[in-house]
């Protein structure tokens, strides 16, 4: 049997630029839909299901962000890779359009390699989602008794979307209503309170294959802190309505993301430990190692963290932590280019005296 086409869905209210565009995609051997407003695309969606979606921004009837909003509250649409269409000046806009779940953004006017390559971009990426998750299936498949909770666990991650989010990109505000639990996929993300006189507490640190945002989840209250993406990093957020369903039909999954909470909390407790009692060259070799251990590398272990998180990490002020690094690197302990730490002995980091 012959495999279907893939459907794209173009909303788009200028007849120009949308006949222009479907003729491409259609020569390019896509299945194409068209809608002349946001509304109309939003039915569209739910009735022909697009493997794609390109949506412009200002439209009537319904603008594009009302359309990802309706969209990503549907579980049938809301893992469809979504384009953005904006015009130069809009372009300002598209950090909203990104932290909402837009996957990319293509500003008008756009040539016929443009518009091919960003969707056969999106569709190589949906293609690899799979190998995303499967490590963390797998780690939680280790630690949860029940198959059955797992087969359902896996299926509401492979329905959901990879979200690319860039370096310094809020991915949550403290004080937020939750939305849900978040999976990160590749890179790292932080967790940052402030303090009154404006300076960032580091309050957690997340690398692949790690959940973040479980404690507002569980306790059905507002992000108690913020969370921001250390570098590019492509997460998975689980909704809150689905995963509620799944925890309290499969208590063996709730007690799995409580079993990382408790760990969590063990850590933090640790650091409350170090920045207690440790000095201030030991508490920077523990952030080294803590750091060490995020990467999961084999060799020499290259670190790429900014000073003020590293002060943020140590509760230290960045003078001090320059000035530690220096010390380290003197002793052979690391190497430094530009903004990369590169660590050359990390039995010394261990054996550090307070």
């Amino acid at each position: 049997m012959e495999n279907r086409r893939q459907r794209i869905l173009i909303i788009e209210d200028n007849d120009d630029i949308r006949e222009s565009t479907a003729e491409i995609l259609e020569l390019a051997g896509y299945e194409v839909f068209q809608a002349d407003n946001g509304k109309t695309g939003v039915e569209m969606a739910h009735s022909h299901l697009p493997d794609l979606i390109l949506c412009d921004i200002m439209m009537p009837e319904l603008d594009g962000y009302g359309v990802l909003y309706l969209l990503n509250k549907n579980p049938e649409t809301a893992a469809t890779p979504f384009i953005f269409l904006t015009a130069k000046a809009e372009r300002i806009d598209m950090r909203k359009g990104m932290e909402m779940g837009a996957d990319d953004y293509l500003v008008k006017p756009f040539d016929d390699v443009e518009l091919l390559n960003a969707i056969e971009s999106r569709f190589s990426k949906r293609e690899k989602q799979e190998l995303f998750y499967s490590k963390s299936i797998d780690k939680l498949n280790n630690l949860v008794a029940s198959n059955q909770g797992i087969k359902e666990l896996d299926k509401l991650m492979l329905d959901r979307k990879v979200r690319t989010i860039k370096k310094k990109q809020i991915i949550y505000y403290e004080g937020d209503i939750v939305s849900g639990v978040y999976l990160v996929l590749s890179g790292k993300v932080k967790t940052i309170k402030l303090t009154e006189d404006g300076r960032e507490l580091l309050t957690g640190m997340y690398g692949a294959e790690e959940y973040f945002g479980i404690p507002a989840l569980l306790l059905n209250e507002p992000y108690a802190e913020t969370a921001e993406a250390l570098e590019d990093t492509t997460i998975c957020q689980l909704p809150k309505e689905m995963l509620d369903e799944l925890l309290n039909r499969h208590p063996d999954v709730a007690r799995q993301f409580i079993r990382i909470l408790s760990n969590n909390l063990l850590d933090k407790e640790e650091q409350l430990l170090q920045l207690a009692y440790h000095s201030v060259r030991k508490r920077m070799a523990e952030v080294l190692m803590r750091l060490c251990k995020l990467e999961k590398q084999e060799g020499q272990i290259n670190l790429r963290i900014s000073r003020d998180n590293l002060a943020a990490m140590a509760g230290m002020a960045t003078e001090t932590v320059s000035r530690i690094l220096s010390d380290f690197k003197d002793e052979g302990i690391i190497e430094r280019k530009g903004s990369q730490i590169g660590i050359l002995d990390y039995l010394k980091l261990q054996q550090m005296k307070n």
